[in-house]
């Protein structure tokens, strides 16, 4: 195998498939990265649960594949001068040379390397952009509890020209909704992809569309070269949908980025794992956290509240991944009472996110 690539091009694709290498690979093999030059180059990685290709261009004098130890191959290209790439195999090893620079690597037996999971069928596509931020809107609130496995993913419900996305942490439901372009409007379709997948395929696009497939117990994300595959978790989840709609007694509107930024100042003297709280009057908000060793913080700002006064509190990091995923200028943050949960949504009638999070007791 002899081939000669771009070293920005190919820097990118190995660090972008080394992502899902196993920290502790279950065989030997799975720490490796599979190049294979045809009438281009593949970078692949698989961990029997997620699967990784980058296709990119090259001159190829010679096909052929080689697994390189992927961790090693990642570190070598992202110091590489900017020059051209040339990799060529001899017996054991591959050499790699850009420019004056030169590295002999011990190769690992590509035999042993386990097929890849292709494609799934696709059953949609939808613009990059729509996509991600949708992720990261839900992302935050999936489980990192790996007990519990099945709140460590995000539940992706298909129906028509309409996907819902929702995760849980047991202590507060983010969703999120878009528009999306089936293969089918008359087929639907309920997983739950791990979090951690979806967010790393979120962070790699590069703008365009995003191609989905699902198969059997498997999705796979496509855009622009790149193929993300991951088994699906249980399907089995909570009804979340019930739990975000009903009456709620007061509502208050407050510009998302002032709102944001008082109550990060606010909880600098805010110990860890206590409350920041939100007192609620006619026309404005007061923030207001700390109170133990290192002092108090109080900050005002506007808001607009329909309903009486009233006073609740948070866990600070919950509040903010509500209000940070907010995609409208504006949020409204749907209150009943200081025992109860409070939904922040987007401005609107039909909003497309919505996030519930538990309040805690006012002490």
């Amino acid at each position: 195998m002899k081939f000669q690539v771009n070293r920005d091009v190919l820097a990118d694709a190995v660090a972008w498939a080394a992502r899902v290498l196993p920290a502790r690979p279950a065989v030997p093999v799975l720490a490796g990265l599979l190049l294979e030059a045809g009438d281009d180059l593949r970078v692949s990685a698989f961990d029997y649960d997620v699967s990784a290709r980058a296709d990119v261009e090259a001159d190829v004098a010679e096909p052929g594949r080689v697994l390189i130890p992927g961790k090693v191959l990642a570190e070598i290209t992202r110091s590489l001068p900017a020059r051209p790439v040339e990799i060529a195999t001899s017996g054991s090893e591959a050499v790699l040379a850009c420019g004056s620079v030169e590295f002999n690597l011990l190769t690992m037996p590509d035999e042993d390397f386990p097929a890849m999971p292709p494609m799934p069928p696709k059953v949609g596509a939808v613009g990059g952009g729509v996509f991600a931020d949708a992720i990261r809107q839900v992302a935050a609130a999936a489980s990192r509890d790996d007990t519990l496995p099945m709140l460590t993913g995000v539940r992706v419900d298909i129906e028509g020209v309409r996907v819902a996305m929702a995760a849980t942490d047991r202590y507060r439901i983010a969703a999120s909704e878009f528009l999306w372009h089936p293969e089918r409007e008359d087929v639907r379709h309920g997983v739950v992809v791990p979090a951690r997948v979806l967010v790393e395929v979120a962070r790699s696009l590069r703008g365009g569309e995003v191609a989905i497939g699902l198969g059997d117990n498997v999705a796979g994300f496509e855009s622009q070269g790149r193929t993300t595959t991951v088994r699906l978790l249980d399907d089995q989840f909570i009804d979340y949908r019930s739990r975000l709609t009903g009456e709620w007694g007061i509502h208050a509107d407050v510009a998302v980025a002032p709102f944001v930024e008082a109550v990060k100042r606010v909880v600098l003297v805010a110990e860890r794992n206590t409350a920041v709280r939100l007192s609620f009057s006619q026309g404005q908000v007061q923030i207001r956290a700390g109170g133990g060793d290192i002092g108090r913080g109080s900050e005002i700002v506007d808001a607009e509240l329909d309903g009486p006064d009233i006073e609740i509190a948070f866990q600070p990091h919950f509040l903010l991944d509500g209000l940070e995923g907010v995609g409208t200028e504006r949020a409204r943050i749907h209150l009943e009472s200081p025992t109860r949960p409070a939904l922040i949504t987007d401005e609107g009638e039909d909003p497309g996110f919505r996030y519930l999070v538990m309040s805690l007791r006012l002490g």
